[in-house]
């Protein structure tokens, strides 16, 4: 599909401005225009779902708005091969199968087959068809009973127990770094700074590839999500589709920022988590080591973690955190990022980060202590086997 921008007509806009009517980002359906209104919604709910914020509604931005419009209870919902039912419906049921103690996994908006299995041990217990679907009767019973797990997290509980049981060793662990955007046009942020010219997909790579190298030192399995100059960009579900097919067991993303102001600066770490509280247990605590390990080492501004329900995020099956390392616009961000002493520094913090998710809680060390160099002399002096 084309991307729809401000000035356009037609029914595509009509159902544009009715989703996001409903979802309270508009205050009317009408007119039937692409007006600086809508555009301005438009850009709301992109920020709101992480995804690139132009104001126009292109393929990802629709799909984003066709899986919003839905309310669970207001279709039937069932296991569909190839192409799985998504939308805020599937999410909501799956978050509430998870507060009543069933599996569905990690609440990503996809009806799998894992859902589809919750759904039917609940009808068993309930004493329905036992079809996987959620119809109708399967709403009612929902609708009936109460809460099973009343606080619990269990499918993180989970999560955090499988962490736990892999040891505190990097050697033979599996992490992806994903370097964000690349491919084609997409360079992300661009400044240009006299006759030089820093994008952020250039940095950002710069960085993954000096961080695979630390990784690699420290004994782990890294896989990059793309090289220097890939032929097309990547969208979020993709790069999550790689590092699920790949059997990751972290996954971290990189990007820069960009502001119309140039006082904005500042790190950032994201992990995933829902407006409902949900939160992957793992994913925040490594956006937690990550945050504080490059704000410590470096001096950044810290602008905090936050939880979103973005597509790389949710779609994981993997803790992965996404970090937003500066403001490319910022003058004082942009002199630590073109810095590769700086870069360098970021490097060994998200180094020790990682080191410091796989010590035990009550083996936890003081943030900016690891030496990371002694990880690598840790790895030289073991033994052959």
């Amino acid at each position: 599909m084309r991307s729809i921008r401000r000035g356009e007509t037609g029914p595509a806009v009509s159902e544009i401005r009715s989703i996001l009517v409903g979802l309270e980002l508009l205050g009317s359906a009408e007119p039937d225009v692409f007006d600086e209104a809508l555009e301005s919604a438009v850009r709301a709910f992109q920020q709101d779902r992480g995804l690139g914020i132009d104001g126009m509604v292109g393929d990802e931005t629709w799909r984003a708005l066709d899986a919003a419009r839905w309310r669970l209870g207001s279709r039937t919902l069932f296991h569909s091969v190839p192409d799985p039912l998504v939308g805020e419906d599937v999410r909501a049921l799956q978050e509430r199968m998870l507060e009543m103690g069933y599996d569905t996994g990690r609440p990503d908006a996809v009806y799998g087959t894992r859902t589809a299995r919750a759904v039917a041990q609940f009808q068993r217990e309930v004493g329905l068809s036992t079809d996987g679907s959620c119809g109708p009767q399967t709403m009612k019973a929902l609708r009936r009973l109460g809460r099973k797990v009343v606080g619990g997290r269990p499918q993180w509980l989970r999560e955090a127990e499988a962490f736990r049981q892999s040891g505190p060793n990097l050697v033979g662990k599996t992490i992806v770094i994903d370097p964000g955007h690349g491919g084609g046009t997409d360079t992300g942020v661009v400044v240009p700074d006299g006759p030089l010219r820093w994008t952020e997909a250039d940095l950002v790579f710069d960085l993954a590839s000096r961080l695979e190298g630390r990784l690699s030192a420290a004994g782990m399995r890294v896989h990059l999500t793309r090289g220097p100059s890939p032929a097309k960009p990547m969208t979020g579900v993709e790069r999550a589709a790689l590092a699920n097919s790949l059997g990751a067991d972290l996954l971290i993303s990189l990007h820069l920022d960009g502001h119309a102001t140039e006082a904005a600066e500042g790190v950032a770490t994201y992990h995933y988590g829902t407006g409902t509280g949900l939160s992957s247990t793992v994913g925040e605590r490594l956006a937690n080591l990550v945050q504080r390990e490059i704000v410590v080492r470096t001096g950044m501004h810290d602008c905090r973690t936050h939880a979103k329900s973005w597509d790389l995020l949710r779609l994981t099956r993997m803790p992965t955190v996404r970090v937003d390392l500066g403001y490319l616009t910022s003058p004082v961000d942009r002199e630590r990022l073109i810095d590769p002493l700086c870069r360098e520094q970021i490097v060994e913090a998200i180094l020790a980060a990682v080191q410091r998710m796989y010590f035990p809680v009550e083996r936890d060390v003081p943030t900016g202590s690891i030496d990371v160099r002694q990880l690598r002399m840790a790895l030289s002096s073991r033994p052959s086997s």
